[in-house]
């Protein structure tokens, strides 16, 4: 008997889920639910079949295990909740000062429909929570500092990508070597998260919005300006686009 798997938005997360289902004998992927016109999709599994998201709980009885594979900035924090008053579910949020909350919010919505939530699972959060847990019990006298990159985030594209105006975006996260050989250095420094890294973005915005607009609304300005679009991309003008 197979355990069946759905699983909730296809894009690379959900992809590489497929994949990986099909390496597991004990699973079988049933079904792919999705924002998009299913008819659509291609996916690599036959037999199983692609759905609009609105058509999931209808299939309540037919998914032993729904795997969420939404961004953390704005998908999961509904999708999970929701999606637990139907099935057992999976996610991999990662906003990691927001856990509590999603927990919080999942954990309520499963025990009152009796299934099981998973949240946070992955790499950070995830396994690489517990390398760390393993190294801080066998090396009590240590601190542990985490760096990324140089390489693009999926998670921060995804939330400019989600901003009104823009067309497309890659969020770059690059350590800060000053940080670096702090820690290199022994002294075990306190770092924040924005000491520790530099979030390069790069934006293409939709035709006719304007760069101050897009600015405005994710915080990082407060003043009108008037450079227009085609600005976002260039590179002199790259200080502008850092977090």
């Amino acid at each position: 008997m197979t355990i069946r798997i759905g699983i909730l938005g296809y894009g690379n997360l959900g992809k590489g889920v497929e994949c990986a289902i099909k390496h597991n004998p004990d699973m079988e992927l049933k079904a792919v639910f999705t924002r998009r016109d299913p008819s659509t999709l291609s996916i690599l599994t036959e037999g199983a079949k692609v759905y609009s998201v609105n058509d999931a709980p209808a299939m309540k009885d037919e998914i032993d295990v729904l795997i969420i594979c939404g961004g953390s900035a704005t998908d999961l924090p509904k999708q999970t909740p929701e999606m637990a008053k139907y099935f057992n579910v999976i996610d991999s949020f990662d906003t990691h000062a927001r856990i509590p909350e999603h927990f919080e919010a999942v954990d309520k919505a499963a025990k009152e429909s009796g299934h099981i939530g998973l949240i946070s699972v992955g790499w950070d959060p995830g396994m690489f929570s517990l390398n760390r847990l393993y190294a801080n019990a066998i090396l009590p006298g240590g601190k542990d500092y985490t760096f990324w990159g140089k390489g693009v985030s999926q998670g921060h594209s995804d939330a400019i990508r989600r901003i009104a105006g823009v067309k497309d975006a890659r969020q770059y996260t690059i350590p800060v070597e000053s940080a670096l050989e702090a820690v290199r250095s022994g002294s075990e420094p306190e770092l924040t998260t924005r000491q520790k890294h530099t979030r390069e973005c790069f934006v293409v915005a939709e035709e006719g919005a304007y760069y101050c607009t897009l600015y405005q609304r994710r915080g990082a300005v407060k003043r009108p300006c008037r450079y227009p679009t085609w600005r976002l991309r260039d590179p002199y003008r790259k200080d502008r686009l850092e977090q």
